[in-house]
């Protein structure tokens, strides 16, 4: 089951793309996006970005408990998805391999890659509390709010 219904989610993709409809500045967007997803998802206690800087990914804005600042390509969820520059959609972190526990109580997550100029800009890291919290449709919506960020 998703975090949202398929509704919601088209509801949300809207309100994503009015948010950052004519502006440039990736911080202003950031900052809007998550705290737009932190509060429209269900069972979420994180929901933000990571840039890439000096081949390693550095917290962004985001909305939820302190997170870790710098995460190696690679390590964890957020650094297997930007290393393999795929959506990772953990269903239980615990079982995840060297997953980082910023959060004690985050128990699934999802990470999107967000790629600016055909490159990876960073990632768009989301952790529940609840196991099995993510699906198919978040990840197709997820992408595609992660795509507006900077083609709009």
């Amino acid at each position: 089951m998703p975090a949202i219904e398929k509704d919601d989610y088209e509801l949300l993709v809207k309100q994503a793309q009015a948010l950052v409809e004519g502006e440039e500045d990736w911080i202003a967007n950031t900052a809007n996006l998550a705290a737009l997803l932190f509060n429209n998802l269900h069972n979420v206690n994180f929901a933000g970005f990571y840039r890439m800087k000096n081949c390693e990914l550095v917290l962004a804005p985001f909305q939820g408990q302190p997170a870790c600042v710098h995460i190696s390509l690679g390590s964890g969820v957020c650094g297997t998805a930007a290393q393999n520059e795929k959506t990772e959609i953990v269903p239980d972190v615990h079982q995840f391999a060297g997953h980082i526990a910023c959060d004690s109580r985050s128990n699934s997550e999802i990470v999107v890659p967000i790629f600016k100029n055909n490159s990876l800009w960073g990632v768009l890291d989301i952790d529940s509390v609840k196991l099995e919290n993510f699906d198919e449709i978040d990840q197709k919506y997820l992408e595609n709010i992660a795509k507006i960020i900077f083609n709009h």
